[in-house]
């Protein structure tokens, strides 16, 4: 990759920040990266993997929306959002009320993030069910753009 190159598309961050929202059997194909201590091993391998089956189904990938839910120190799983089903994926769907919020930085303040969404939910009364981050760029693309936003995505009771 050239250093004028961009691969990931710019989100708008006012559409994620402080929002509350619904989804409805939202489809997503789910795959999982090895992690070592909460770090990623080989998540680029993963979403090259992912990434050709959408081609080679033509499907697309809505807000190019990937979310990461950390399950162990060893084990992170990978939601791809998708408009159809993906042949030879892991097809799965998501539905209930969701909470969004945005944070920009370096990612080594996601611990800080976390932390902060937390409370901020917590005075907004919701439940948290089930956390996701959305690192919305790779490391390239937010050097270039200026910006590494993450969107942290909640869903809430």
């Amino acid at each position: 990759m050239s250093n004028d190159s961009i691969c990931c598309p710019q989100i708008d961050p006012t559409l994620w920040d402080d929002k509350l929202f619904e989804w409805n059997d939202k489809k997503f194909i789910k795959d999982k990266v090895c992690t070592f201590f909460y770090m990623p091993l080989n998540f680029g391998q993963v979403m090259k993997r992912l990434d050709a089956k959408i081609k080679k189904t033509k499907a697309d990938m809505p807000d190019w929306l990937c979310l990461s839910e950390h399950t162990s120190k060893w084990n992170m799983d990978i939601y791809l959002a998708v408009d159809k089903e993906i042949a030879e994926a892991d097809n799965t769907t998501m539905t209930g009320k969701f909470f969004s919020k945005v944070y920009e930085g370096p990612f080594k303040d996601t611990g800080k993030w976390s932390k902060d969404f937390e409370v901020l939910a917590k005075q907004k009364n919701l439940k948290i069910k089930r956390m996701f981050m959305w690192y919305t760029t790779c490391p390239k693309c937010a050097k270039k753009y200026g910006k590494n936003y993450v969107v942290i995505v909640a869903n809430i009771e």
